[in-house]
């Protein structure tokens, strides 16, 4: 089984608009929530592949009850840790062209005994998984050392680890030497403390990730694809040109794809093709919605993978 954790959920509230212009008006087309935060946003895609999954999360006030509801209503296999303050709701405001506004609040403070809860609920479930997905950013009151000791409690129960995080987080994870690491961009320009602008920085980057700590790395790179970092070298998965809607989420995609394919018995490589499809798939339709697998397949026969050597 595959589980999945959100320590910092949310409910995302996705709206289309005609268009974004700055300082002019933009009318809303349509508006809908569904519950969010990277963990859950894996688990969706791994649960709907045909995958065994089960997420954890963190639960508290209204806005805690309406994202159980909304997991009821898709049948996603879940267990929901109770916390005091209220989870957080974010906000996406998408337009025809694709152009994106992603507004994120930082997320409940969580109590040292709610970080205690949720550490020993996660513990618990290892006897049951083959991988732990750690995903997401964590909310205030949340150590950055949370994902690293989970990743050695992991590493006692023989279960794979997969990390997607930033900043801090990330850094104190990776020492940790999770099987994978999956920073997008961004979060591997502020992990490494440059800028990343040609092929040639991508590449470095990942072998230079790799070397800190995981056993592998995948850099996303959006319409770019990604690079993957192995034991076996370096490998670029270029997707094909597709018109991109909605971008958000496409990591998540990457991840649990990726996640899903290993658990197939795939090889990195191949799985990192799985992933590349699966982001490209998914940035492909509107607002946070996730690509099927019959959609990813689709995709998956047009990505190019290159050995960089």
């Amino acid at each position: 089984m595959i589980v999945t954790l959100t320590i910092n959920p949310t409910i995302d509230r996705v709206i289309s608009v005609d268009r974004l212009a700055f300082e002019d008006r933009a009318y809303i087309n349509s508006s809908r929530e569904s519950a969010g935060g990277r963990g859950i946003n894996a688990s969706c895609v791994i649960h709907s592949f045909g995958g065994q999954t089960l997420a954890l999360l963190i639960c508290g006030g209204a806005a805690g009850t309406r994202l159980e509801g909304l997991l009821q209503g898709c049948g996603l296999p879940f267990q929901a840790v109770p916390v005091e303050n209220e989870i957080r709701t974010n906000l996406t405001i998408t337009d025809r062209h694709g152009l994106t506004v992603n507004l994120n609040e930082v997320g409940p403070t969580l109590s040292k005994v709610e970080v205690e809860r949720v550490e020993r609920v996660v513990k618990e479930t290892l006897d049951r998984a083959s991988w732990l997905m750690m995903c997401g950013s964590l909310p205030p009151g949340v150590p950055p050392e949370f994902y690293g000791r989970l990743i050695a409690a992991a590493r006692k129960k023989k279960v794979k680890t997969l990390l997607h995080a930033d900043g801090e987080a990330l850094r104190r994870g990776i020492e940790e030497r999770p099987t994978v690491a999956t920073p997008n961009q961004q979060e591997a320009d502020r992990l490494l403390g440059r800028t990343l602008l040609t092929r040639t920085h991508y590449l470095e980057a990942a072998e230079r990730i790799r070397t800190m700590g995981p056993e592998s790395v995948l850099l996303s790179l959006g319409s770019r694809g990604a690079v993957g970092a192995f034991r076996e070298g370096l490998f670029e998965a270029l997707p094909p040109r597709v018109d991109a809607v909605c971008p958000i989420g496409a990591g998540d995609a990457l991840s649990a794809a990726y996640t899903w394919a290993m658990e197939r018995k795939n090889n990195g490589v191949e799985a990192l093709r799985w992933g590349v499809a699966a982001g490209t798939a998914s940035a492909r339709l509107p607002g946070m919605t996730f690509a099927s697998l019959e959609q990813t397949q689709e995709i998956y026969k047009q990505v190019e993978l290159r050995r960089s050597e």
